[in-house]
């Protein structure tokens, strides 16, 4: 697997806009192809079978939330700043679960999180996993990479306006997150603190001039940080967010073994998905698994309803 190529960053006038505004109240995976470094969670060995229901039990997800005025957040530290603040600090963790991120809420409701990574053969939308939602009512907090977010702007600007979505922050260059160059799954992670700054901050800005606040939640490329970048990650203001439930297994489980994982959410989980690969089968899974949840009293919310006691 090669590095990925260095991009150019947006200028320092685009991110402090970006940085300036009222924050609101976020593994992603691309199935590996030759030559790339995209791929993030290996699939489960065994796959079980979950028969579809007959008919859709009627939705009871939590409504979507309406926009509130969030408190004044100032700018957050420049990324000289950070680089004298973390210079000294060693990583110990390395993984999915680190100090500092969050995989699970306190709240009653699950909270479904959809990944779009972009990059060669990962800038494609699931239209139909989106209609289920949609025709389901089943909020959902949708991470896009900078890279699905260039390919894709028209449709970045439409998933912004409909209320039943919130659009978080899944990097630059869909890189882990490590001050020291760790790797996951094939693809280098970010390799000092100055870049940690730049694969956080660069998208941010993007998604701040779509979204027109600054977004409240990341998840890096293949989800893997170490502390420090977390801890990073909370002292720009934003939430290092990451799942307790691995639902498509970086859209590489077929639809039956897709429905089983997610059927497993309970109260609280944090659900992980991709909807930037169509030929998946995490469309069809997520239609089996979603209807039989909601007959079982299943609600659902908006990270941003079920994590608003975390956000810095």
């Amino acid at each position: 697997m090669g590095d990925i190529p260095a991009r150019k960053m947006p200028g320092r006038r685009s991110l402090l806009l970006g940085m300036a505004g009222l924050a609101s109240v976020a593994l992603s995976g691309c199935t590996v192809t030759p030559g790339t470094a995209q791929e993030e969670v290996p699939p489960t060995p065994e796959a079980l079978t979950l028969v579809d229901p007959a008919a859709a039990a009627p939705s009871r997800t939590a409504p979507a939330e309406a926009p509130t005025d969030e408190p004044y957040r100032p700018a957050p530290p420049t990324k000289q700043q950070i680089i004298a603040e973390f210079g000294s600090r060693k990583p110990q963790e390395w993984g999915l679960q680190v100090t500092g991120t969050v995989g699970k809420s306190p709240a009653r409701d699950i909270a479904l999180t959809l990944d779009a990574c972009g990059g060669q053969g990962g800038t494609a939308c699931d239209q139909q996993l989106l209609t289920t939602l949609r025709k389901l009512n089943v909020p959902a907090t949708l991470f896009l990479n900078e890279r699905w977010i260039k390919a894709n702007p028209a449709l970045t600007a439409e998933l912004a306006r409909d209320p039943l979505f919130e659009l978080a922050n899944h990097g630059f260059l869909h890189r882990p997150l490590s001050v020291s160059g760790k790797s996951a799954y094939g693809i280098t992670g970010t390799t000092d603190i100055g870049q940690v700054y730049d694969e956080v901050m660069g998208n941010q800005a993007v998604l701040q001039d779509v979204i027109g606040h600054v977004p409240a939640f990341f998840r890096p490329g293949t989800a893997y940080y170490d502390d420090v970048a977390a801890a990073i990650t909370r002292r720009l203001g934003v939430v290092p967010v990451n799942f307790s439930i691995n639902g498509d297994g970086g859209a590489t489980f077929a639809p039956s073994t897709v429905a089983a994982e997610v059927g497993k959410a309970r109260n609280g989980d944090i659900v992980i998905a991709h909807f930037n690969k169509p030929g998946s089968g995490t469309a069809a899974g997520l239609a089996q698994a979603l209807p039989r949840l909601l007959g079982q009293g299943a609600t659902f919310a908006k990270l941003g309803a079920v994590l608003h006691y975390d956000l810095p």
